[in-house]
């Protein structure tokens, strides 16, 4: 960064000491610092002379912050861009549907300019992508990589090439269960399973953090030697890859094994200086990196991010499956992905095997307004929490016996939570739809201004939720 423009950027994150942000904010402050690189919470420095903002990878989810103040990042940007009338930048190979549509690829008229670049960097080539159907060609019982995708590593190991098996579940398996019972191993503070962690020997909740030691013991039934992993995670991935490819070297990509920004760097180090033959990865290896020597991805379930009932889940799926597709042949050499998937006349894998982003766009846009939805119609979330499931129910009632009745306004519930409880708190959600032309902080003031809520009972607002759970 510094040999190209002249000067080193201020970093600005969670993982740099409290010094050093107090270094940075008055360096930003007397205009003495060019160039702030960081995460969402930099919008909010003291910029004395802010002449510009990049929001690089806009479509990421990420710049939702869904705790304590609730924002989206993308769209502070743009509302700080007005107000210190300076221009904004927002950056992506996948955009968002709202940026998509904000300029003007629907047919309305255009609120942002729209900047193409139609060629990849050195001139590389997209990747081809297939997808592998499971029906047709299923693993082995007890594997998880199908025979084509096999051939496909063996073929790049021989040739001295890198894969990516992508699979976005962290962990051993997501589930343990009895053989004998049948009972799960839950969290006692959640609504949620307990995910394997056999490198680290612990079974985590991925929601509040809570660990215990695995048994093979059921506590249910007292059943001995009867407890079963379900499923794979990108550690029980590494172990078949280690069965299947024993002269391979592998490398795990996870946040449970590169927790920090200099385990990254070496990370990426060991990748690029061809130390490892085939990475095994969370969400964190579609996130922008350049491995050259990397020619084939291997999506291992393709269909993972389409279940439920999330209203951005297609487009999620689209982006992420984009996203590490084109870790593959970034250099001379052509890439390929492969789609491991039980549905592959599903219209996202249609679109993306085409490599038609612009088609799936205009698919997802016009569901998305037949049916009143973001970006075409607004959203609010209410979410209640409390300790005491007695209080949290007096406080469900006060909700529905208040709820008003708007044309254009839909509210549906309250009702318990799909995570009914987290992180020690029984929770439920209300979701209001509205049209555009509708003031809905509005209505939202009016009607719960007048609602005294139990004493423990935590009332959340969320304008435009990407969570739903």
């Amino acid at each position: 960064f510094t040999a190209r423009f002249g000067v080193p950027p201020v970093e600005w994150h969670s993982d740099i000491s409290a010094a050093q942000k107090r270094k940075s904010w008055r360096f930003i402050l007397q205009g003495r610092a060019s160039v702030v690189v960081g995460a969402r919470s930099a919008l909010f420095l003291p910029f004395s002379h802010l002449g510009l903002i990049i929001v690089d990878e806009e479509h990421e989810h990420a710049f939702k912050q869904e705790d304590q103040v609730i924002y989206q990042a993308r769209d502070m940007a743009v509302l700080r861009g007005r107000l210190d009338n300076v221009p904004v930048v927002l950056a992506s190979a996948t955009p968002s549907l709202e940026s998509w549509v904000n300029a003007g690829k629907t047919g309305s008229p255009p609120r942002y300019n729209y900047l193409a670049l139609p060629k990849r960097v050195h001139g590389a080539q997209l990747p081809e992508i297939s997808a592998i159907d499971l029906r047709a060609t299923p693993p082995e019982r007890g594997r998880w990589l199908a025979p084509p995708l096999v051939e496909a590593i063996e073929s790049r190991l021989k040739a001295g090439e890198q894969s990516l098996l992508f699979l976005n579940r962290r962990g051993y398996a997501p589930l343990t269960l009895c053989g004998a019972c049948g009972t799960k191993v839950t969290c006692p503070n959640c609504d949620s399973w307990m995910v394997a962690h056999r490198l680290a020997g612990r079974l985590r909740c991925h929601h509040c953090g809570h660990e215990s030691r695995p048994s093979n013991d059921c506590t249910a039934c007292g059943a001995k030697d009867q407890m079963q992993a379900c499923g794979p995670g990108v550690e029980r991935l590494a172990e078949e890859v280690l069965i299947r490819f024993p002269e391979a070297r592998f490398a795990l990509l996870s946040s449970d094994t590169v927790g920090t920004p200099k385990a990254a760097e070496a990370f990426i180090r060991s990748v690029s200086d061809g130390e490892v033959d085939i990475i095994i990865g969370t969400q964190m290896a579609a996130k922008g990196h350049h491995f050259p020597h990397l020619t084939l991805v291997g999506v291992v379930d393709a269909d993972l991010g389409l279940a439920g009932g999330d209203l951005r889940a297609a487009e999620r799926t689209f982006q992420m499956l984009s996203q590490v597709a084109g870790r593959a042949g970034r250099e001379s050499r052509p890439g390929a992905a492969m789609l491991q998937t039980l549905e592959p006349e599903n219209p996202v894998l249609v679109s993306l095997i085409a490599g038609d982003r612009d088609a799936f766009l205009a698919q997802e846009a016009a569901a998305r307004q037949a049916a009143g939805m973001p970006p075409f119609g607004q959203l609010a979330a209410i979410i209640i929490g409390s300790p005491h499931e007695d209080r949290l129910f007096e406080a469900i009632r006060q909700l529905a016996s208040t709820r008003p009745y708007f044309d254009s306004v839909q509210i549906y519930g309250p009702a318990i939570a799909p995570i009914g409880f987290l992180k020690g708190k029984h929770r439920a959600r209300l979701l209001i739809r509205a049209d555009k032309s509708v003031n809905i902080q509005h209505i939202l003031q009016d009607w719960l201004g007048t609602v005294k809520l139990p004493s423990s009972v935590r009332m959340q607002i969320d304008i435009d939720p990407y969570s739903f759970l």
